[in-house]
């Protein structure tokens, strides 16, 4: 077997590393050990419902043999359930099990159960270790890293995501390029959106050909040597981005940019009735695997987001030519990486405005947005004019039959 990869992220609140390699979770336990100093006598493990058994045992039995007394936390991977009221009964699960402050929570999940449990051990006597084992390609290359944390809040205006959170880095991130045996191809897609993102912005952040290196690599991206080059390309990007900008204290650079695509896709993300249309104008494969996944996934609705994002880009631009490009590009790396670039049922342009007029990244009464310019390069913009935001909802829409 390869050699694991291992990423230093270095930020103000403490050091870390993210391993990436197979079989990481057999040796969880030690790997735990040794970035604590020392193993906790309890530990709570917080598991999507999703993640198969057999991983669930894995990771317990190599806890197990250090010693520790594990107890396991199911959650849903819905936006729904990532809530107030879930974070509550993972506490008073966490409280039940007799956590203290030496303790350790340990995620196994994907990006959603990261947020939750990493917002739980935030909370909980105010804060207890975190160790992050993601089982999803959108959570090894993004949400595992960084130490965002949050739960969704309801609203008049739909659910707003993340809206209550708070900043708390992992001691350790294990990407087990196992757990994604067993993932269904849609959601091993989706966290490929997020690898787009990345390589739109990545010539600020040291590595300028990450987007032509994933394109030329998508037909082949699932061997174990370039989906582990992949990963580590990646997470090197979000690692040099926390670095620079922990908790996003740079309104007009830094993590901000990170969020690329995602003003639009959180506002259509959880919109009732809406789906994404597949590459082709297909519908989503109709078979779910159990849980049944969510109408539109979060990379999905990314995806989406992107190519808003590129066209109201090329909306503001004053060289139409290089934008247009830069459009046609976006759209044609969705495809290939088969990914929507429009949605389904979406209402009508002013509801959906309202919605990211909401979104917790607005700068007092301006609507901030990233947008991508050529040569892997993405800047913030405060002043999108609106007519520019609505021809960008026009080209998201899927020609409804």
């Amino acid at each position: 077997m390869p050699a694991p990869r291992v990423i230093p992220v270095s930020a103000s609140s403490g050091d870390y590393e993210v391993v990436v390699g197979p079989r990481l979770l057999a040796e969880l336990g030690p790997r735990a050990s040794r970035a604590l100093g020392t193993l906790p006598r309890r530990v709570l493990l917080v598991a999507d419902r999703g993640v198969p058994q057999a991983t669930i045992d894995l990771a317990l039995a190599s806890l197990g043999s250090e010693g520790c007394s594990c107890a396991v936390a199911l959650v849903n991977a819905d936006e729904r359930d990532k809530s107030l009221a879930a974070a509550e009964r993972l506490l008073l699960a966490a409280s039940a099990h007799a956590l203290d402050r030496a303790d350790l929570i340990v995620v196994l999940g994907g990006g959603l159960t990261g947020d939750l449990a990493g917002f739980v051990a935030s909370t909980y006597m105010r804060g207890v270790n975190v160790i992050q084992c993601p089982t999803t390609l959108l959570a090894m290359v993004d949400a595992s890293v960084g130490g965002k944390t949050g739960v969704n809040l309801p609203s008049p205006h739909g659910l707003l995501k993340n809206m209550a959170g708070a900043f708390h880095q992992p001691r350790l991130v294990l990407a087990d390029l196992a757990a994604l045996d067993s993932l269904p191809e849609r959601q091993f897609r989706s966290g490929l959106a997020e690898c787009l993102k990345h390589g739109l912005l990545a010539a600020d952040f040291g590595d300028p050909g990450l987007w032509t290196w994933t394109l030329a690599r998508l037909p082949r991206i699932r061997e174990p040597a370039i989906l582990a080059e992949l990963i580590e390309r990646n997470v090197r990007i979000k690692a040099t981005v926390v670095g620079n900008d922990e908790r996003e204290l740079h309104p007009s650079a830094g993590r901000a940019l990170l969020n690329l695509g995602h003003t639009f896709g959180h506002a259509i993300e959880t919109l009732p009735g809406v789906t994404p249309e597949a590459p082709g104008g297909l519908a989503p494969p109709p078979k779910q695997p159990t849980p049944p996944l969510p109408a539109m996934l979060h990379g999905e609705a990314v995806a989406i987001g992107l190519h808003a994002a590129a066209v109201c880009a090329a909306a503001c631009s004053p060289d139409a030519g290089p934008a247009a490009m830069l459009v046609q590009d976006v759209c044609a790396a969705l495809h290939a990486a088969g990914l929507p670039a429009h949605a389904r049922g979406l209402p009508s342009d002013d509801v959906i405005l309202d919605r990211m007029r909401h979104d917790k990244k607005m700068l007092g009464e301006r609507l901030r947005l990233i947008l991508p310019v050529p040569g892997g390069r993405s800047e913030v913009r405060l002043d999108v004019p609106e007519v520019a935001l609505r021809q960008a909802l026009r080209a998201i829409r899927a020609k409804e039959t």
